[in-house]
């Protein structure tokens, strides 16, 4: 909480250089210490059930804690799934995501004042010596500065600010003399050469107040709004859309907690008039909606990001509690509806990118909004997160993102930020002050809910100057009244205030649900049918197939006597029957998950290990379920070469140049079990199946694995990997400028050979070395049982921009090609007992994995209803992406 020892009484004006520790620039401290005589909304929590749930938060950080310290420590992060630390360069890229991993072992620094916050503090001690003992900070590594600088510098100023506290109670840390503190300085050395762009900083002390003047220049100066992102040398905004999600919501935090911390009126100035323009054109009650910089009455799409929030929280610190209560109600309802806020969601509530990495924001509007009203509504709110991490998210070895909301699906993923995070505010949200070892009322929290003093405000010896940049007068001079809100304006007498707030919108998400109760009840009372589920199906009867035939879905009986189903919505009866028939898909291909007994691999790795690459290339491969298992035995490596036939359908009439070798075969024409027995028995020594869907990419696709043919797959001895068109490419490139190319095969990229990297490396690595990103697809895979495509399927080539990354994390069934016609989220059925919910739900929970792969069903594509198609889906992926980094 960012508050003070004492304040002033609330209402009083604050004077122009007052330090943080005498008066509050926001209404939460008075909000604190008025309401904790009142209850709004919920009937209190007892003293014993906030200890209880307490105790368990406590619990489930050492789960989380002690699984990354056994499994994990020193690598960056803890895998929960297969139990191991993810180190960068040994795992399969995923892009940006893994610029946050420095080799510092993130995790550990980015708990240390979470220990302190839980009275761990016997662990914490432990921790600073391991931090000052092991942790690296001269490692050659490219890293996010964004990330680095909140989760890293934050970490270790946080833990020097309570290292210094627990020294002075004089029990624990006598040791210390600033080691956190000297290690901090040395990386944010490490960190200004990247403030040295073309935008300048003149200023030989706090950089990062240049980088907030140039974005306060940057401005639109007729609606006040900053875009998302920014050339930082041009200084043109080259997405000029704003909100406060990914991308732009920790500048308006750093702007507001920067005055908190340095005592600086400008900055106050400047949240005020940028959050003026928030409250003007972005915020649309309950909703929070991207607009146009330069047209700022215009939306700019039509669905929100999970990051947004961190708001509510944002706005009980500035004194605005009734749109704060708004915004909060409504993600708390989208989060009844999925278990977990999804990555998107669009107007109507929909899933719109399914995943969930365990993200904090939430619980932290939830401890303020708590600490600002005292309504134990927001209790009940938390007992319901901490229920569904450990009913939907905990495995053995910690706690794992999920891979889809709607499925319950994994990824083998625990960021630091939610051991940094989420424990915290969870913990202080039923901690009562003599549960926390110290007054957190006197420290501010970060934006990574690390810990830093609010006394830092009273040795800023800087000139407090009005920003003289704020020439504008169409602003209400209200919005500059830098006043601790009174609370009885706020609350006036009412102790159901938040209640009274929360009340009409308690059913907003459930009455956006396209397919009503009433609808349905009505249906049946006309004598109309229940729509055709898919666990009744029987492709043998008539009515049946009429009813598919009315949903838009065709059933196409192939050579192999297996039974294919292809949806065009535009072919449905009506766009209520195409809704029906999209969720008769959905559930065929979750009841076809649940069925499959065969195991689920992970991906593997395809590392060039020649010169001039030397294992800098790794391409993420899909396995095969037969041939030689590469997590159990040894990697295979040896050189490449081609099959003749390419497809290798036939008899290689070349086996003298695979013999020995990797041979590479093209997807198509037959089964991939045929591929392998063909080039093995031409005496290769392993295959790379490569796609032949031009384009298709592991970045714009799901994990493709594939599987054998019906029949008794024993026989095939060699290991089988599968890469996309655009992985396989790098080989194809390499074979063509070089004489021969070496690669392994295995189930995970191995360690460079150092000796090998000395030697002179031609100019044209550098090309290969920038392909070499290929960014994983998060777990989610696809089993393809028959490698040739029905005219259907062949009729409509993708393209890798057309599906966002949820979609690809959540897209399952059919080869690549018609991935990208799966639809952004699945219509929501309704159930009798009248919850609208997701068609996900009334299923049995199935396992991590949601990919088609029954051995008695092909998928073909899906085409999405036109009204679903809301967004541009090239915008889309650059905003995921920038979501990853959370950075300007």
């Amino acid at each position: 909480m960012s508050g003070a020892g004492g304040g002033r009484g609330c209402g009083s004006r604050v004077p122009q250089r007052a330090p943080w520790n005498l008066v509050a620039a926001t209404a939460a401290l008075c909000l604190v210490s008025a309401t904790s005589v009142w209850t709004a909304g919920a009937a209190p929590m007892s003293r014993e059930e906030k200890q209880r749930l307490g105790n368990q938060v406590l619990e489930m950080f050492d789960h989380a804690y002690g699984n990354y310290m056994e499994h994990a420590y020193p690598a960056d992060e803890l895998m929960p799934l297969t139990c191991r630390g993810r180190v960068r360069g040994q795992e399969p890229s995923r892009g940006d995501v893994d610029d946050a991993l420095g080799k510092f072992s993130l995790t550990l620094i980015d708990s240390l004042d979470t220990l302190v916050v839980l009275n761990k503090t016997k662990e914490f001690e432990d921790a600073v010596r391991k931090v000052l003992r092991d942790v690296n900070l001269d490692n050659d590594v490219v890293v996010s500065v964004f990330e680095t600088n909140i989760r890293v510098l934050g970490g270790l100023l946080g833990g020097h600010s309570l290292a210094i506290m627990l020294k002075e109670k004089g029990e624990y840390m006598q040791w210390y003399n600033d080691e956190l503190l000297q290690m901090a300085k040395q990386l944010g050395y490490k960190l200004l050469p990247a403030f040295n762009t073309t935008s300048g900083l003149p200023y030989p002390r706090e950089y990062a107040r240049k980088a907030l003047d140039f974005l306060w220049e940057k401005r639109q100066r007729s609606s006040n709004l900053v875009g998302v992102t920014i050339n930082i040398h041009t200084g043109d905004w080259v997405r000029k859309d704003s909100g406060v999600g990914a991308g732009i919501d920790s500048y308006y935090e750093y702007l507001l907690k920067a005055y908190v911390l340095l005592g600086d009126d400008s900055f106050l100035e400047r949240f005020n008039t940028h959050y003026d323009a928030i409250m003007r054109y972005i915020s649309q009650p309950p909703l929070l909606l991207d607009v146009h910089i330069h047209k700022p009455m215009l939306n700019a799409r039509t669905w929100m990001d999970a990051l947004l929030a961190f708001f509510p929280g944002l706005q009980v610190l500035k004194g605005d509690i009734r749109p704060a209560i708004e915004t909060h109600e409504m993600l708390y309802q989208v989060i009844k509806k999925h278990n977990f806020l999804p990555e998107a969601f669009t107007t109507d509530f929909r899933v719109h990118w399914a995943q969930h990495p365990l993200r904090p924001e939430f619980a932290e509007s939830t401890y303020f909004l708590y600490k600002a009203t005292g309504d134990p509504y927001y209790l009940e709110v938390g007992k319901t997160l901490i229920e569904n991490l450990n009913k939907y998210a905990r495995v053995p070895c910690g706690f794992a993102a999920m891979k889809d909301v709607r499925t319950g699906s994994h990824e083998d993923r625990m960021d630091s930020f939610f051991l940094a995070e989420m424990f915290k505010y969870l913990y202080l949200l039923f901690a009562d002050k003599e549960d926390i070892i110290f007054d957190v009322e006197d420290y501010i929290f970060t934006t990574e809910a690390h810990l830093l003093p609010l006394w830092l405000s009273t040795t800023n010896q800087s000139i407090s100057k009005k920003n003289t940049t704020s020439d504008y007068t169409e602003l209400d001079d209200s919005n500059f009244d830098w006043t601790c809100p009174n609370t009885q304006i706020l609350f006036p007498n009412d102790p159901l205030y938040a209640q009274s707030i929360r009340e009409p919108l308690k059913n907003v998400v459930d009455k956006s649900c396209p397919r009503g109760i009433i609808r349905v009840e009505e249906s049946f009372r006309s004598g109309a049918k229940p729509p055709l589920r898919a666990r009744d199906f029987m492709a043998t009867n008539p009515e049946h197939l009429e009813i598919l035939k009315k949903m838009g879905v065709s059933l196409i009986h192939l050579k192999d006597g297996r039974v294919q189903l292809v949806q065009h919505a535009i072919q449905a009866a009506s766009s209520i029957d195409a809704e029906d028939g999209l969720r008769f898909m959905q559930e065929m291909i979750e009841l076809s998950s649940q069925q499959q007994k065969e195991q689920q691999l992970p991906p593997r790795a395809v590392q060039i290990v020649s010169h001039p690459f030397f294992g800098r290339v790794v391409l993420t491969a899909g396995p095969a379920q037969f041939g030689l298992d590469l997590s159990k035995h040894k990697e295979t490596r040896g050189f490449v070469a081609s099959s003749k036939p390419y497809n290798g359908c036939s008899e290689l009439t070349n086996p003298e140049a695979v013999m020995g070798k990797i041979a590479l075969i093209q997807r198509g024409q037959c089964m991939f079990a045929e591929k392998a027995r063909n080039i093995q028995n031409a005496g290769a020594i392993g295959g790379i199946v490569i796609d032949d869907n031009e384009g298709s990419s592991s970045d714009t696709a799901p994990l493709f694995q594939m599987a054998g043919d019906g029949k008794d797959t024993d026989d095939i001895k060699i290991p089988m990997l599968f890469l996309f068109s655009k992985e396989g490419s790098i080989i194809l490139d390499a074979m063509r400028e070089y004489e021969e190319v070496e690669v392994l095969l295995s189930d995970k990229a191995k360690d460079r050979d150092p000796d090998m990297e000395n030697e002179e490396q031609p100019s044209s690595e550098n090309d290969f070395q920038n392909q070499s990103a290929e960014q994983m697809a998060s777990g989610s895979q696809e089993v393809d049982l028959v490698d040739e495509e029905s005219p259907e399927e062949g009729s409509s080539n993708s393209h890798p921009d057309s599906s966002s990354p949820a979609d690809r994390d959540s897209a399952a069934g059919g080869p690549p090609s018609e991935q990208n016609s799966h639809p952004t989220e699945s219509p929501e059925p309704t159930r009798l007992d009248g919850e609208c919910t997701d068609l996900d739900n009334q299923l049995e929970q199935q396992s991590d994995t949601e990919e088609d792969s029954n051995p008695n069903v092909s998928w073909g594509k899906k085409v999405q209803p036109i009204d679903s198609i809301l967004a541009d889906w090239n915008e889309d992926i650059e905003a995921f992406e920038m979501m990853e980094k959370d950075e300007l």
